[in-house]
């Protein structure tokens, strides 16, 4: 499906809400068309919580079986995600000229529209977004509400408020996952890619909507990918839609919309980081025709200039680093030729047998 001349650039704004069935344009069928089962038993997705005196022993399962689990415990405050809902609502509720007048511009990442991997197919998601540096927001709306006004102030304010919760809990995860490779806290504070990972992580919101579908088995919210940078926090509205793959035999597992519980996905370059212990996680989302969802990936990784190697801690007795280093724009100009083929842009940063490690 994915193809180098997409349409999905020049489509023009679809009413979904006024759709009564799925057009040619947003029909989906192919690849990754894999079985769904019910989260339980082998299934059943990981509940890890932050306040469990063990949770590094639970993260470095959860992050070595899965690539991704459910955190609950994490301390930040249900009125905060409350509020996140009910403006990214009213967000997606504007008239489309406002919404568009925001929108994506070519050659960039932020703005209103598809998220940039979704350009390489050839068919279109049901679903609307709106992707942002979450220390730019006051900017970035200021295309939606270029007079200001109150509702803009209060719409940037609570999703100033969110970053501020969600960038610490990322410095609060990140040490788990630290620990879960064996670090003690004191080799944590000497290490020094380990300090500058922390101090460094960047922040990228994205704002989904999944309106009701007419036909849902004909359509795909969020088509199956994985993330580029370092975890991905995932704040879903209780409407179950986000589907993580396991593998032998492939299935798709519906995370379960568990109150106050944040999804997250470990993504290609913690893959990197981690030496391939923690493994970046294909998922995607599924739409249905009872209710609309809302969902906010809350994406970390690292600045742009930063070379993301194998940490030393990572590499196992005996072994050796299996990737080369990259940043993270060279890693999306690798992933970026791999789109409609059957490579691996992790494989294509393998150092092979005998080649010298950088």
């Amino acid at each position: 499906m994915p193809s180098s001349t997409s349409p999905v650039a020049a489509a023009p704004y679809f009413e979904f809400r006024s759709a009564d069935r799925v057009p040619e344009t947003h029909v989906w069928s192919g690849p990754h068309n894999y079985p769904t089962v019910e989260a339980a038993g082998r299934d059943a997705v990981p509940v890890v919580d932050m306040r469990d005196p063990d949770v590094a022993r639970a993260v470095a399962r959860a992050a070595e079986e899965w690539g991704g689990f459910l955190l609950v415990g994490h301390g930040v405050p249900a009125e905060a995600v409350a509020r996140m809902q009910e403006q990214i609502a009213g967000l997606f509720e504007r008239p489309a000229p406002e919404k568009t007048r925001a929108g994506r511009r070519p050659g960039e990442s932020a703005g209103y529209g598809v998220p940039p991997y979704a350009l390489h197919f050839d068919k279109l998601m049901w679903s609307e977004g709106y992707t942002f540096s979450a220390a730019a927001v006051r900017d970035e709306f200021r295309r939606v509400w270029p007079d200001g006004g109150d509702e803009y102030e209060c719409f940037c304010e609570v999703m100033e408020e969110y970053h501020k919760e969600m960038r610490a809990l990322g410095g609060r995860l990140l040490d788990v996952f630290y620990r879960a490779l064996g670090l003690t806290d004191d080799q944590i504070a000497a290490g020094v890619m380990e300090r500058k990972v922390s101090e460094t992580l960047t922040a990228t919101m994205h704002l989904n909507m999944y309106p009701k579908c007419p036909n849902p088995e004909r359509a795909m919210g969020l088509a199956a990918h994985t993330d580029s940078g370092f975890f991905t926090f995932i704040m879903q509205s209780l409407v179950p839609g986000l589907q993580l793959l396991r593998r032998d035999p492939d299935r798709w597992v519906t995370v379960p919309a568990l109150q106050g519980a944040f999804a997250v996905t470990i993504a290609d370059l913690f893959h990197v980081l981690t030496n391939g212990r923690f493994h970046s996680v294909l998922h995607r989302a599924v739409v249905n025709s009872e209710r609309q969802r809302i969902s906010v990936p809350y994406f970390l990784g690292p600045p742009g200039d930063m070379k993301v190697a194998p940490l030393a801690s990572a590499v196992l007795p005996g072994t050796k680093a299996a990737f080369r280093a990259v940043t993270w724009p060279e890693y999306m100009g690798i992933r970026k030729k791999t789109f409609g083929t059957d490579e691996s842009a992790l494989d294509m940063l393998k150092v092979a047998e005998g080649e010298p490690q950088n």
